[in-house]
């Protein structure tokens, strides 16, 4: 597992993970990013689909720099006594068992719920990163793309912590 400052929509891998609304239709943030770059093909897929799947395996590619898109659903955090660090723990777990299944070597991956579902960046990125290093069981480089600067130190944080328990 490792982080980046970058453009999910310029990093090639065998995957890319969208992050997506309960629609799986465009957005804002990553998702409208991802759907504007696709050209407009995704964004007719998730509409015949509906919000009838949460993660959704799409062998098409859309014209971005993986061949297979992931649509993953994480949750809105409202107070964090709602089981919102379950969902996302569940939504990164998703995730794991869509790369175990298809044995992806490569895969691209944003900041989940962290944006405008206004999940606290710290608590997401340890969460993500915990349940991709125990739940992904295959060799798969794990890129986890940020925006900024402060997603990626937090990411690279909690990468830190999770390499220094496991040298323990």
């Amino acid at each position: 597992i490792s982080a980046v400052l970058g453009d999910i929509n310029h990093i090639s891998a065998d995957a890319m993970v969208n992050s997506a609304n309960p629609s799986l239709l465009s957005g804002g943030g990553v998702c409208g990013a991802i759907h504007r770059a696709a050209g407009g093909a995704l964004e007719l897929i998730a509409e015949l689909l509906g919000n009838a799947v949460h993660v959704l395996l799409s062998d098409l590619g859309f014209g971005l720099p993986a061949l297979t898109v992931i649509h993953a659903v994480g949750p809105r955090y409202l107070d964090g006594k709602r089981g919102e660090a379950d969902l996302l723990r569940s939504t990164s777990t998703a995730i794991a068992g869509m790369l175990n299944e298809c044995k992806f070597q490569s895969v691209t991956i944003p900041s989940i719920s962290a944006g405008i579902y206004r999940f606290p960046l710290d608590q997401a990125c340890e969460i993500a990163v915990l349940a991709l290093e125990k739940e992904v069981s295959i060799s798969c480089n794990v890129c986890l793309v940020c925006f900024d600067n402060k997603t990626l130190a937090s990411y690279e944080s909690s990468i830190s912590r999770i390499k220094t328990d496991k040298s323990r």
